[in-house]
């Protein structure tokens, strides 16, 4: 017999896809299906449940650059004594787990003076300083999913990177006042290149690399009717701008939705400020919001969390006792370059794979421990490396979807015998640093 799970979330990308239904064994222990999820999301599921190739067990670098397997309590021993020890510790990562391990390893790095960082240090922490100078007009998806028949995405690839946005909430589907689904709809995209999503597009706006704030510009400019100088602005005749334009004035309810093009290109913050202002311009014309495209499953619900309990969304500093925010001095990528860090723990992200060589020689140089399901650059560079369940497959808890929603995940199968969550294995950790601390 098999047990068939219904409205499960998708624990991948940002969209937190929650239609998702499970098939498990009798025992919930083996996934032997996964419908209505994109391919990298049954991947996912699917993967988790083959036992065969995961370590369950934490790992220890021996001398000869080997890893050796010990227990939890040790790993935990050992965790613990390095941040406590610490006297600036990063702690990088958050965005692949729940909002309330989260929560726990906050804790910790208050106690020990630690800096936390989240993935938006490397993708959407422009985005974040944007809203934090000009605010954000926003909605959420299924208001985009029900009134939206302007769409644009700048600097984005949905088609690869969040591949059931465009059927769940941003092109294809019929909503309450977009009955007629893709035929009501007319699609804009932002790219330097061809990509499958401006495949999709009424209009392919080729902007120049580096060039998104001329553009932006031109389009608020255009919007108001002042005259734009020269035949190509940013790569982009300027008949096909006007033309842009009169298709999203003409609308009853239009998105932008952004990616890493716009927030990690030349004028980064800046591009998103005028995209900011680009969506308040029309709504003097029709109604207009912006959402990011925010890429780990819960990126957002970990700056969030960081907003809740110190009042800045990532880069907090709390070595001096007190939260502190600096992207460009309080980064990961800055405390690391800087070698100002004396021990990294690491959960939830591979900085190991996406970091500059200079940072990533760096973690290999520190006290260190990485918590994650799979073995990856990281685990490999650090003393010690401890496995965890899948958030969202083998244990519960609670996300943010890209448009700041708050969606509960659920467990569908048990994890290996004797494996911890995220949250159990912080909860232990911030015991033992209170009793170092305390003696």
């Amino acid at each position: 017999m098999s047990k068939t799970i219904t409205d499960v979330v998708c624990p991948f990308c940002g969209t937190l896809c929650d239609d998702l239904i499970v098939t498990t064994d009798d025992e919930g222990k083996k996934i032997l299906g996964v419908d209505n999820a994109c391919a990298i999301g049954a991947e996912k599921f699917i993967h988790s449940s083959d036992h065969s190739h995961r370590v369950t067990r934490p790992r220890k670098m021996q001398e000869d650059g080997s890893f050796k397997e010990i227990s939890y309590e040790e790993a935990i021993e050992h965790t613990a004594k390095i941040l406590s020890n610490a006297k600036k510790p990063l702690m990088y990562g958050w965005s692949s787990t729940s909002c309330e391990a989260d929560s726990v390893g906050h804790e910790i790095a208050e106690l020990c003076g630690g800096i936390v960082d989240n993935t938006a240090a490397v993708c959407h922490g422009t985005t974040l300083i944007a809203v934090q100078n000009v605010g954000i007009p926003s909605c959420t998806l299924g208001e985009v999913k029900n009134r939206a028949d302007r769409i644009i995405f700048w600097g984005c690839n949905p088609a690869h990177a969040h591949p059931r946005h465009m059927s769940r909430y941003s092109i294809f589907p019929r909503g309450y006042f977009t009955g007629k689904g893709a035929k009501q709809r007319k699609i804009i995209v932002v790219d330097p290149r061809p990509t499958d999503t401006s495949t999709l597009a009424d209009i392919h706006l080729q902007v120049e690399q580096g060039y998104d704030y001329e553009l932006l510009q031109a389009l608020r400019a255009a919007l108001r009717g002042e005259p734009l100088v020269g035949d190509i602005i940013a790569g982009v005749p300027k008949e096909t701008v006007y033309e842009a334009v009169e298709v999203l004035k003409s609308g009853r309810f239009g998105v932008i939705f952004f990616g890493m093009g716009v927030t990690q290109s030349l004028g980064k913050d800046h591009n998103i400020d005028a995209a900011i202002c680009l969506t308040k311009d029309l709504n003097d014309y029709t109604k207009f919001s912006i959402v990011a495209m925010r890429g780990h499953y819960n990126v957002t619900g970990s700056g969030q969390v960081l907003g809740w309990q110190y009042g800045f969304p990532y880069s907090v500093d709390l070595s001096r006792g007190f939260a502190r925010y600096n992207p460009g001095e309080t980064g990961s990528i800055e405390v690391l370059k800087r070698q100002e860090a004396d021990a990294i723990f690491v959960l939830g992200s591979d900085p190991g794979a996406h970091f500059p060589m200079k940072c990533v020689k760096e973690i290999s140089r520190l006290p260190s421990v990485a918590i994650d399901p799979h073995i990856t650059p990281t685990t490999e560079i650090c003393d010690v490396h401890v496995p965890v369940a899948f958030v969202g497959v083998e244990v519960g808890g609670n996300c943010y979807r890209m448009d700041n929603v708050p969606i509960e995940a659920r467990k569908v199968v048990e994890p290996p015998e004797g494996m911890m969550t995220d949250q159990q294995f912080l909860t232990e950790v911030l015991a033992r640093v209170k009793e170092l601390k305390a003696n």
